[in-house]
């Protein structure tokens, strides 16, 4: 009985004897293909990017605040959006003191007046923002000549996921008119739009028994009283 060895391969003739090739290797695995996850990630990625360094297609409009009739110093009351309208009498850093005819305010300008460099001493400006124990918390400042100055973000916090979101237009949209509607609708009355966050807007608005509300109106028409002045 004779013994049969099998080697796969293509028999090939070498000085008259013939051999079996061996196999070939088998070829080197194909890349993994990359997670699809992964590319959502980075298509995400390059409009953030790109937003962040200023280099964004989409810009989305801002919110303008409800511009509000200014009134005597001496007639500030505790409110959510109010406006006064006087000199620079004297500054303290990022504060300065509002003056006219009626009387003085004390105007706090954030992160906007830190150098007190803002305004200068006889400066006549008109100040709008919240009035509440006893300071005026300027949002924005008007000019003599009628340039209007904003003084607090409107918006998500600089630097964070939303506000690259907002820049490049891939945040929610805002519709004004129908959140104010829906304020007037709910039976609020003297509606005015003090400020905006990361999904909602600032709203100053009088109640059904007069008072002053602060409320927070969620971009999805959701309204929440803050506080009552």
């Amino acid at each position: 009985m004779t013994d049969h060895t099998t080697i796969e391969g293509k028999a090939t003739a070498i000085g008259g004897t013939t051999t079996a090739a061996p196999k070939a290797e088998a070829s080197a695995p194909s890349p993994r293909p990359r997670p699809r996850r992964n590319l959502l990630v980075g298509a995400v990625a390059v409009p953030l990017a790109l937003g962040a360094v200023g280099l964004s297609l989409a810009q989305p409009a801002a919110t303008p605040l409800t511009p509000v009739a200014p009134v005597a110093v001496s007639a500030l009351q505790p409110s959510g959006a109010t406006a006064a309208k006087g000199e620079v009498a004297e500054i303290f850093g990022n504060k300065f003191i509002l003056q006219d005819g009626t009387g003085r305010a004390l105007v706090e300008t954030g992160r906007a007046g830190e150098g007190g460099t803002l305004v200068a001493k006889g400066e006549s400006v008109t100040v709008q923002g919240r009035f509440e124990n006893g300071f005026l918390h300027a949002t924005a400042l008007t000019r003599a000549d009628g340039r209007v100055e904003p003084l607090r973000p409107m918006g998500p916090p600089p630097g964070g996921l939303d506000w690259a979101k907002d820049k490049v237009g891939l945040g929610p949209s805002v519709d004004v008119p129908a959140l104010t509607k829906a304020v007037t609708d709910a039976g609020y009355t003297d509606v005015r739009v003090a400020g905006r966050g990361p999904r909602h807007l600032d709203v100053a608005a009088k109640g059904q028994d007069g008072k002053e509300r602060m409320l927070h109106v969620g971009f999805d028409g959701q309204i929440r009283e803050k506080r009552v002045f």
